[in-house]
């Protein structure tokens, strides 16, 4: 990765701590989910409990916000229609507890009512902010996209889901996930290697820093934030507003 642009896996998230920006993110937080400011659902153990997810913005961040969004047609890492009329970007990482939960108990309930039907498009960053083992699986889920498999190999990472940092993450490992769903599994651990990819996670690194991210998952829907692996109808509720907001 460049000089410049340090990996993930050389970098410490740094949250600015100035009280008016957390005010006024707490404050989008509060008008997306309806209520007043929510924590997020349940709690994780271990290091996942140490690092939840949070975003700043400033009183202009609502531009910013909307414009995530790449909608690039035939992008791998993002599933929907590229002119849906709500987009979804999630900030995720395949060691984070919380990312599991909503991929396992959330994620597919919206798929089948708003990703079908043509509403929501779902657009993956990678966030691997845990550690080296977030990194080498971003990678993996990189390389898994070069065979046309994200998503495939996404589901069965989540499906049985490893502690954070328990040394499991290995090339082999993933190579052994990645055969489960079809894929060829010595492809993958050269492809890992690619500079581009790594390049690649980079930049959705900086890019969910540079907002306010500093954990995982943390959603932007239509430059709305939703923080956490909130209960299915929070994101229901933010996609139905933000659809008939689009009409």
């Amino acid at each position: 990765m460049p000089t410049s642009n340090p990996s993930p896996r050389h970098r410490s998230v740094i949250v600015p701590v100035v009280i008016a920006v957390i005010a006024v993110a707490l404050t989008v937080v509060a008008i997306v989910v309806s209520r007043p400011a929510t924590s997020t659902t349940g709690s994780a153990q271990g290091s996942a409990q140490a690092s939840q997810p949070s975003a700043s913005s400033g009183a202009n961040s609502a531009e910013p916000l909307a414009k995530l969004p790449r909608r690039t047609a035939g992008d791998p890492l993002a599933m929907g229609e590229t002119d849906a009329p709500v987009v979804m970007v999630s900030y995720s990482e395949f060691q984070c507890p919380f990312c599991g939960k909503f991929a396992r108990d959330t994620e597919p309930g919206l798929i089948e009512k708003y990703v079908k039907n043509g509403t929501l498009r779902i657009e993956w960053r990678d966030f691997p902010y845990l550690g080296k083992e977030s990194m080498t699986a971003a990678l993996a889920g990189r390389a898994a996209a070069l065979q046309g498999k994200f998503w495939a190999f996404h589901d069965a990472m989540y499906a049985q889901q490893q502690p954070v940092n328990s040394g499991k993450l290995t090339e082999d490992y993933l190579a052994s996930v990645a055969r489960k769903v079809g894929l060829d599994g010595e492809r993958l651990i050269k492809d890992m290697a690619r500079p581009e990819l790594a390049d690649a996670v980079g930049k959705d690194f900086t890019e969910g820093q540079s907002i306010g991210v500093t954990g995982t998952p943390a959603f932007i829907v239509n430059g709305q934030p939703i923080i956490g692996a909130q209960p299915a109808h929070v994101f229901e509720q933010a996609i139905e507003n933000a659809a008939e907001a689009a009409r």
